[in-house]
C-alpha cells in the first residue's frame, strides 16, 4: 500500500515487487486483477484525480512488467514505453506569457511570429495555443524574456528528438529515432514513461530447473548497501534460484584486450573508430549517424563476451544479464541473428531487487572470496575507464603506441563528437561514448542515485588485487570464443 509521500520509484518499486511475489507462488494471472486495489485501496486518492485513474497506471505499469504494451497487450518492441494514463499535467502550450511582460512598444514577440499566434492584448501579449507551431521565435524575441519555455520534461531530457506528441498532444516516442537510453524515464516527473520487464520470463526459467546463470555488471557494487560485494550479490542470486553468477568485469577484461587489438589494426591503416560497450551510444550512431556505422568497433560488448564465455563452458546455460542499463534490453534483443551470441534476457538492479524483496532476501556484506575481473575491467562502469582499460591491455602487449582517445561523458558529448567526426574534423583517433552521464554508475535502472552508491563502490574497488588484463584472462584455463559481431547488429 502507497501513501501521499511515495515516490514514482516507490510506485514502481511496489509494482515490480507484487509482480514477482506472484510469479515465483504461480498466481500471477488471478493476481493481476487485485494488485491495483491492492496498492490503491482507496477510497481517497494519493497522486491524482481519484483512484480509479491511480488504479489504471498502476495497471498498465504491471502491463509492462510483463513486457506487454498497455495499449495493445503485444510484446514490447520498445523498451522503453508510455503509460498513457499516467500521461498528464504537463503544459499542453509550450510558450506562454508570464507576467514580466511589460506590453513594450517594439512589440518583437509580435512581429516574430508567422502564424498569426501572438495577439497584444489589454495588459499583455498573449499566445493562442491553438495557431502556435512552437517555433519559439517569440521566446527568442521578447526583450525582457517574459514568454517561458514550458517544454515537456521529457521531450527537454531526450537528448536525439525522438519524442513527440499525438493529435492529442499525448506524448509518443519515435521508435527509429530512440536510443533506449532512458532520460526520459528519468526526466518525467509524471512517470509517465517507463521500461518494460523480461522479469516474469526470468522467473520463469528460475522456477524451471535448468542451468541459469547471472551476469551482473560492475555498476553493482554499491547497489546493495556498504560492505555487498560481489560474493554478497552471488550468494543472495544462488539463492533466489540462479546456478551460479559472473561478474562482467571479466568479460570487460577480454573486451579490453580485443579492443586492443582492433584499435592497434586501426592505427595501422589510419582509420578512426568508436567503442561500442554501450549499447546506446552504439544505437545513437546508427540511427542518428549512419554514415559512422562502419566506424564502431567490432569487439563485442562485456555483456556478449561474458555470455559467450559462460556458454563455451556450459552450452546449454541460460545468460541474464543484471546491471543499471535500460538500452541493454535492447542489444539482448527479443531475436538474435545467431541462437547464444548475447545475454538471454536483461534485468536491471530495480527489477532484481524486487525479486530478491519477493522471496524475503537481502544481500548482506561478504568478503570478497573469488575475484574474478581486474581493476580495469571494473571500472568499464565509470565514465573513462574503458579507454583506461585498453590502454592498460596496450602496454601488457608491450605496443608503443600513443592512444589519441576523445571521452565523451553523457549523451550531448558523444552527440558533439559524433557531429565532428562525420565532418572529418576529429583530431583524436578514436571516440569512448557513453550516454549516461558519470557511465554505467548512472544508469537509469540503478537502486541508488549515483553520488549515493559511489562512496561504497569507491571502498569495494579498493580491495580488489592488482592482476592485470591479461592475468583474469589466463585464469579461465584457455577458454575460447568468438570475441567480434557476426553481423552489424549483434
Amino acid at each position: 500500500m502507497l501513501h501521499e509521500n511515495s515516490t514514482l520509484v516507490d510506485v514502481k518499486q511496489e509494482v515490480l515487487y507484487l509482480v514477482a511475489k506472484a510469479a515465483f507462488e504461480g498466481r500471477l494471472d488471478q493476481a493481476e486483477s487485485t494488485i491495483p486495489m491492492q496498492i490503491i485501496p482507496g477510497p481517497n486518492p494519493s497522486f491524482r484525480c481519484c483512484v480509479y485513474k491511480e488504479r489504471e497506471v498502476v495497471r498498465e505499469r504491471i502491463s509492462l512488467a510483463r513486457n506487454r504494451d498497455p495499449i495493445t497487450g503485444e510484446p514490447c518492441h520498445n523498451t522503453v514505453q508510455i503509460l498513457p494514463a499516467a500521461c498528464e499535467g504537463c503544459p499542453i502550450t509550450r510558450y506562454v506569457v508570464t507576467d514580466n511582460c511589460q506590453k513594450c512598444m517594439a512589440k518583437a514577440c509580435f512581429n516574430s511570429c508567422n502564424f498569426g499566434a501572438v495577439t497584444i492584448e489589454r495588459d499583455k501579449a498573449h499566445i493562442d495555443p491553438l495557431k502556435c507551431r512552437e517555433c519559439g521565435r517569440c521566446h527568442q524575441a521578447c526583450p525582457y524574456h517574459a514568454i517561458a519555455d514550458l517544454q515537456r520534461p521529457c521531450k527537454r531530457s531526450c537528448p536525439v528528438d525522438a519524442i513527440g506528441m499525438d493529435e492529442n498532444m499525448r506524448v509518443r516516442i519515435d521508435d527509429d529515432k530512440c536510443i533506449r537510453c532512458g532520460s526520459c524515464i528519468a526526466g518525467c516527473p509524471f512517470g509517465a514513461v517507463s521500461d518494460s520487464s523480461r522479469m516474469v520470463e526470468v522467473i520463469d526459467l528460475l522456477m524451471g530447473g535448468g542451468e541459469v546463470y547471472a551476469m551482473v555488471a560492475p555498476a553493482g557494487e554499491g547497489q546493495f548497501g556498504p560492505g555487498v560485494s560481489m560474493e554478497s550479490i552471488r550468494k543472495a542470486l544462488r539463492e533466489l534460484g540462479f546456478t551460479d553468477m559472473v561478474d562482467v568485469s571479466l568479460g570487460a577484461d577480454y573486451v579490453a584486450s580485443a579492443e586492443a587489438e582492433e584499435w592497434a589494426e586501426a592505427l595501422a591503416e589510419g582509420k578512426k573508430k568508436t567503442t561500442s560497450c554501450c549499447p546506446a551510444f552504439v544505437h545513437m550512431i546508427r540511427r542518428h549517424f549512419p554514415q559512422l556505422a562502419d566506424c564502431v568497433s567490432t569487439t563485442i560488448s562485456p555483456m556478449a563476451a561474458t555470455a559467450r564465455l559462460i556458454r563455451a563452458m556450459h552450452p546449454d546455460a541460460k545468460c541474464i544479464f543484471i546491471g543499471p542499463c535500460i538500452a541493454k534490453k535492447s542489444e539482448a534483443g527479443q531475436v538474435q541473428h545467431i541462437p547464444g551470441e548475447n545475454a538471454d534476457l536483461v534485468l536491471t538492479f530495480e527489477e532484481i531487487q524486487a525479486m530478491f524483496r519477493a522471496r524475503d532476501i537481502v544481500p548482506v556484506a561478504e568478503p570478497l572470496k573469488d575475484q574474478q575481473g581486474s581493476i580495469y575491467g571494473k571500472n568499464f562502469a565509470k565514465s573513462g575507464g574503458v579507454t583506461k582499460a585498453v590502454a592498460q591491455a596496450f602496454k601488457e602487449a608491450g605496443a608503443k603506441d600513443e592512444l589519441r582517445v576523445l571521452t565523451c561523458n553523457g549523451a550531448d558529448e558523444c552527440r558533439k563528437a559524433l557531429m565532428v567526426m562525420k565532418a572529418g574534423k576529429l583530431a583524436e583517433d578514436f571516440i569512448e561514448g557513453m550516454v549516461c552521464t558519470g557511465g554505467c554508475v548512472g544508469g537509469p535502472g540503478c537502486i541508488k542515485p549515483q553520488a549515493k552508491a559511489g562512496a561504497d563502490r569507491t571502498k569495494l574497488i579498493a580491495e580488489l588485487d592488482a592482476r592485470t588484463i591479461e592475468g583474469s584472462i589466463s585464469a579461465q584455463d584457455g577458454v575460447s570464443f568468438e570475441m567480434h559481431r557476426s553481423n552489424g547488429n549483434a
